[in-house]
């Protein structure tokens, strides 16, 4: 055994009161007493270090220095053992033994000086740091001691009105009097780093609320999360290794607004039922590319703890969810797809949160995240709390979190859940359950603030990406930039198309004359905002039906029905969006507890819907017309808006070269044959697309190829031509050069 060094000292006194605060977990700068400290003491010369350390129920403990001197150590009550000696600051190792013969040596947490600094306690006291995630939570890191560096785990939480904080975990046997965390001061901030804790490790925060009582909580910062039902947090440490390079470049010098965006939204949940993230990569690729879409769409992929609720009420704001796998194994479907050239959007929540008590709830015991007037604090339709968008720390936990998902796993794009509850004070609510705003206005003007600059902070530290509101009002500049006092989004979804369309699509042929304006209503402000058409899973549950079931008529009218509606949608200015399982004519309405009916495209005529969507796809993704002036009014022109008797409209959208494309839809249950359309140019307009076409399920009605526009005015415009219009159907042209 190493030599003992000379002439102990005795260590400085402690009172009994600390000693017993440290012993139970509940001092809130337990480092203040344990670990290593220099003194002075009379007649006493050179450098001198008291250790104390905390071992409950030892019968003898040492200090092992990092020379291979111990230093005995004494118990001065409570658990605590303490001793003192002529040497400086030192890397050492606590050795204790018990009654029972048995051993334990380990290093001690209160050694070591924070983990975080003193620039980072200013940003988050602040509500100023756009990396939070890298300071706060659980980080398995390399941190230096005296001599030398030790790997294990900094904690780190937010934690303003807490008395005291521990780390509990399966590693302390879920009892944190051993692992009481300091206080940084003012920025409310807990810290402490547990050597030799590995990546992997189970782990709550224990919080001494101010009316004394003990509340166990998860991180909500954590990385990973336990699978639900299981609410405990895990650490996790990314050794991912990105192969999404040219991607990126890509995005980071492209305009998405000048670009196509045909998106796939998806419940990964039920898309493949019991795939996880990396075993549904191969799959989702090949389908993907099948179908010809430029982007999916995952409903929330952050941790929660209720399946039913599909996502949408978040528990692990910083944690892909278990039930696929590990955040690696996210990241690793994420650049699959990225190299497969296919962009990735995940919709992100951050205007509520659900009341479980062992998540964000009353964190401290108070409200802290949540506001805490429930007038304005709780979301009564979903039973949730509404986060206090007026406290910087919070506006800069969801702020980071939207940086977060772009940053840390490449995400090309966030589709903000339930904008419109955000914007207005009394968003369902009665009068007198909401609180004015300052002016007495019905405006959240923190909210709207927070938005601005989830939206201004994302598009500049991540050019290229695409920040969308689900916002089902008229709220005037979704889309124009904060600069101008706009919300600064680059997409809003069209809830007023999607509305007025489906309306229009469920009423028998027969009367769909009388409902044509809720065809065309959507042209008079298709260019006020920056528009995603969708066609969401909100339209296809809760007794709504699938897409294929809201159309009239028997089977094969249904299918028509569908088909001309889609090639409608694509062809109608702005992005478009369609839920899993519509584009093969899902007969059953959706339920996340059991998968898609993939049976169903082994009947002929539904396997021929999903191959007209993936014609769709790529006829839209070659013609620049459809995109590439999505947001300019200059590149649409009506060419029949008002043939409401026949249940027709057709319209040209342009590409920036002013080459055109002709778009006819004929929502009749017959044909209409020798239909004649005002045209500017003569000559050949070939037709590209036909919903109608035998290989797609239909009657084959068509133009065999292509019309000629004659030099006969009509309707104002110097050509014309005659047109097949088939049954329930859409055509496009492009006019040969």
């Amino acid at each position: 055994m190493p030599d003992t060094p000379p002439s102990p000292v005795t260590a400085p006194v402690v009172p009994d009161e600390v000693l017993a605060a440290v012993a139970e977990g509940r001092h809130s700068d337990p480092h203040s007493v344990l670990g290593q400290h220099g003194f002075d003491a009379p007649q006493e010369p050179g450098p001198l270090t008291a250790i104390r350390t905390l071992r409950p129920l030892a019968a003898g403990v040492d200090a092992v220095l990092a020379d291979g001197t111990t230093l005995a150590l004494e118990h001065v009550g409570h658990g605590v053992w303490a001793g003192a000696g002529r040497f400086g600051p030192t890397d050492y190792l606590v050795e204790a033994r018990y009654d029972d013969g048995s051993e334990w040596t380990a290093d001690d947490p209160y050694r070591f000086a924070p983990t975080i600094g003193e620039l980072d306690l200013h940003l988050i006291a602040e509500g100023r740091h756009e990396q939070l995630w890298q300071v706060l939570g659980a980080r398995f890191r390399e941190h230096w001691g005296v001599d030398g560096r030790v790997s294990g785990t900094a904690f780190t939480v937010w934690a303003p009105r807490a008395r005291a904080v521990r780390v509990v975990g399966a590693f302390n046997r879920w009892n944190g009097s051993g692992h009481a965390m300091r206080s940084m001061g003012a920025s409310g901030v807990w810290e402490l780093f547990v050597p030799d804790l590995e990546s992997g490790a189970l782990y709550k925060f224990e919080l001494l609320t101010s009316g004394g009582e003990w509340i166990m909580k998860a991180d909500p910062m954590a990385r990973r999360a336990e699978t639900a039902p299981a609410t405990a947090s895990i650490v996790d440490d990314s050794r991912y290794e990105w192969g999404d390079g040219d991607w990126l470049d890509r995005r980071a010098t492209t305009n998405a607004h000048e670009r196509p965006m045909s998106i796939y939204e998806l419940h990964l949940g039920s898309w493949r039922p019991g795939k996880g993230y990396r075993e549904v990569a191969d799959e989702l690729i090949e389908y993907l590319d099948w179908l010809g879409y430029t982007h999916v769409e995952f409903l929330p992929l952050a941790e929660h703890p209720f399946g039913g609720s599909w996502g949408y009420q978040v528990t692990g704001y910083y944690a892909a969810t278990s039930r696929f796998g590990s955040p690696d194994d996210l990241r690793y479907l994420i650049d699959r797809l990225h190299r497969a050239g296919i962009g990735v959007i995940m919709d992100w929540v951050p205007g509520h949160f659900p009341k479980d008590e062992w998540a964000l709830a009353r964190f401290d015991g108070e409200p802290l995240y949540e506001h805490a007037d429930p007038r304005r604090g709780e979301q009564h339709d979903w039973g949730t709390l509404v986060f206090d968008f007026g406290n910087p720390r919070v506006r800069n936990f969801l702020v980071a979190n939207a940086l977060f998902w772009l940053e840390e796993f490449h995400v090309d794009g966030l589709r903000v859940d339930a904008v419109a509850s955000m914007l207005y004070l009394d968003y369902s609510r009665a009068e007198g359950e909401w609180l004015p705003n300052v002016h007495g206005g019905r405006e959240h003007l923190e909210a709207i603030a927070f938005l601005q600059e989830a939206t201004a902070t994302a598009y500049k530290r991540n050019p290229g990406i695409v920040m969308i509101a689900e916002e089902s009002t008229s709220w005037p500049g979704v889309t124009a930039p904060t600069s101008s006092g706009g919300l600064g989004f680059g997409y809003k979804w069209n809830m007023g198309w999607m509305h007025d369309s489906l309306q229009y699509i469920q009423n028998d042929p027969l009367y769909r004359s009388h409902h044509h304006h809720e065809l065309t209503f959507s042209f008079l402000y298709a260019f006020s905002e920056h528009f995603i058409l969708p066609i969401s899973h909100d339209e296809v549950v809760h007794g709504k039906g699938s897409l294929v079931r809201k159309m009239p008529g028997d089977h094969w009218q249904q299918l028509a029905n569908t088909r001309a509606y889609l090639a409608f949608m694509w062809a109608h200015p702005g992005k478009q969006l369609l839920f899993m399982g519509q584009e093969f004519g899902q007969l059953s309405e959706w339920s996340e507890e059991r998968g898609l009916d993939w049976w169903i495209l082994d009947q002929p005529s539904h396997r021929q819907l999903a191959e007209f969507v993936g014609a769709l796809n790529r006829r839209y993704r070659t013609t620049a017309a459809l995109w590439q002036l999505d947001d300019d009014a200059a590149g649409f022109e009506w060419v029949e808006g008002g043939a409401a008797a026949e249940n027709v409209l057709a319209f040209l959208r342009y590409d920036g070269d002013r080459r055109p494309l002709l778009c006819i839809v004929n929502f009749a249950g017959r044909p209409h044959d020798r239909f004649r359309l005002g045209l500017p140019f003569t000559g050949r307009w070939r037709e590209v697309l036909n919903s109608d076409a035998s290989e797609f399920g239909g009657s084959g009605v068509g133009n065999l190829g292509g019309v000629e526009a004659e030099a006969v005015p009509w309707a104002g415009r110097p050509a014309s031509a005659a047109f097949t219009l088939p049954p329930l159907a859409a055509v496009w042209f492009e006019l040969d050069e």
